[in-house]
């Protein structure tokens, strides 16, 4: 297994959120499991005033809560964590970590090498690249610097051309990593490996064998502590607009020419850029928004929407939004993609259903079920294929049969979970995983007419908890042969209603 280049990390935002929960656990395993350089330096950087081993204590106490680690484990990863307080908004302050960089780079023999992680408010994704760039810290001369940035990538399309331009105007794209933490899980990639090393499904991925294909990324929670951020972003720009849109490029791409960088993002973007424009008349029939209300659930009240901490009380912000949508392509011509997401829905599940046509054979057509493949990105990673046999007794009556196979069962040790994965592949310097500027701007210049009907059109369903959406959702499929997958039963009787 190739091992970075030594290197400095700074995490700027390391006494937040992102960096408790996410960053440091998967630093350390990647540690433990000898993934990092052979030496290497983590520079945590915030406005909170600690010293390296007041940081230190409070990482190692995080740990701890989830983790069973020797005490000579811990004190030799932690040996190699530091911490520099800032204000990072003061460009002047930046001197401090340019000189902790060098301080750093003596005793931990990193050659320069630097990886800036932005774990902060996106409100400083362009004044912390340039306060970098004000004080050399972006230059290549000595040792590699790269930049990852975490979603979301701009508020609309424009906010993202300027978020775009801001950021190119010291970094080179080449140095850009926008992390998508989606992208970073095994079964997402073995979407690929799947389709292309397999001649079994290759030749029937196109409109010829394939009738639709739905994709679902549910969540059983709301929106917790976050209302405050969620009621200004909502399910398409939280679910739909960076993690679904991927999925589905994942889904609907062609072959690489070669396995790398390069090459695979570039089949991202034409997927991306062959989405077929959506007018107002199609929104109308083809785009269905909600929000939850308040619903007992296995016997306990859950709040709805507007009853959750820091949520206007009037609030119109979507929970939930299922969209058909189509791509202009030969592969996919007038293949139908159906897409939702939503937030306390009956189950927290990711996966896509490929929907194959049924057999044209008049005996058969009327009765046997049709064939699925379901790819499960989360929970339970794996795969069913869902197909016809005869069930036994007298006449042909088919009945439908599952193969399954769950990712866990190909592992013979600890997969890399998202952002293990992801800071891996940063720190080596392999940006397949990573999205492209192109790629962001084509997923924007999509969803921005969506955002500017939804703006003019404020039709919005509700939905009691615990149920999968708006009755108006199941409408959209337009066939008495189509019908959207649930992965578990409804928790609660549905009541409709128009908000």
């Amino acid at each position: 297994m190739k091992k970075p280049d030594n290197n400095s990390l700074v995490i700027f935002g390391a006494s937040g959120d992102l960096t408790h929960r996410k960053l440091i656990p998967a630093l350390y395993h990647l540690f433990k499991n000898g993934r990092l350089a052979d030496d290497f330096a983590i520079l945590g950087v915030s406005r909170t005033e600690y010293s390296d081993a007041q940081y230190r204590e409070k990482l190692s106490e995080i740990l701890a809560k989830s983790e069973n680690i020797a005490a000579a484990e811990m004190d030799e990863f932690f040996s190699h964590v530091y911490y520099q307080a800032i204000d990072t908004s003061n460009e002047a302050d930046y001197a401090k970590v340019k000189v902790r960089l060098q301080q750093l780079e003596q005793a931990h023999h990193t050659g320069g090498n630097t990886l800036f992680y932005l774990s902060t408010p996106p409100s400083l994704y362009p004044v912390i690249p340039a306060c970098l760039a004000a004080h050399g810290l972006n230059h290549q001369n000595h040792g590699w610097k790269r930049l990852v940035v975490e979603k979301p990538f701009g508020y609309d399309l424009a906010s993202a051309i300027s978020l775009d331009s801001k950021l190119h105007e010291d970094f080179d794209e080449s140095q850009i990593y926008r992390i998508d933490h989606y992208l970073g899980k095994e079964t997402v990639q073995n979407i690929l490996v799947l389709r292309f090393s397999n001649g079994l499904f290759e030749p029937l991925w196109n409109r010829n064998y394939i009738d639709y294909v739905e994709i679902t990324g549910a969540e059983s929670l709301g929106v917790e502590e976050r209302g405050g951020y969620y009621d200004g972003s909502g399910a398409m720009r939280d679910m739909f607009q960076n993690h679904l849109l991927q999925v589905l490029a994942m889904i609907a791409m062609e072959s690489p020419a070669v396995i790398n960088a390069d090459a695979m993002r570039n089949e991202v973007v034409k997927v991306l850029q062959s989405l077929h424009p959506l007018s107002d008349e199609d929104l109308e029939k083809y785009l269905v928004l909600g929000q939850y209300t308040g619903a007992k659930v296995r016997g306990e009240y859950q709040n709805g929407y507007r009853e959750e901490k820091g949520v206007d009380p009037q609030s119109r912000t979507e929970t939930y939004m299922a969209l058909k949508l189509k791509i202009d392509n030969w592969r996919w011509s007038g293949v139908p993609f159906y897409i939702r997401t939503g937030k306390r829905l009956p189950t927290r599940v990711t996966e896509v259903v490929i929907h194959f046509k049924k057999t044209p054979h008049p005996v058969f057509s009327t009765n046997a079920p049709e064939n699925k493949l379901i790819i499960r990105i989360q929970p339970n990673e794996g795969i069913v294929m869902s197909f016809g046999l005869k069930n036994p007794g007298s006449g042909f009556e088919a009945k439908e049969v599952s193969m399954d196979f769950h990712y866990q069962d190909l592992a013979d040790k600890n997969i890399l979970d998202a952002y293990e994965r992801l800071l891996l592949d940063s720190l080596l310097g392999d940006a397949t995983l990573f999205s492209r500027s192109d790629a962001v701007r084509a997923c924007w210049k999509f969803v921005q007419p969506i955002l500017d009907y939804k703006a003019n059109n404020p039709k919005l369903y509700g939905y009691a908890s615990g149920t999968w959406g708006p009755q108006e959702a199941d409408f959209m499929m337009e066939s008495k042969n189509r019908s959207w997958r649930f992965p578990c039963k409804n928790l609660t009787n549905t009541e409709y209603c128009e908000l």
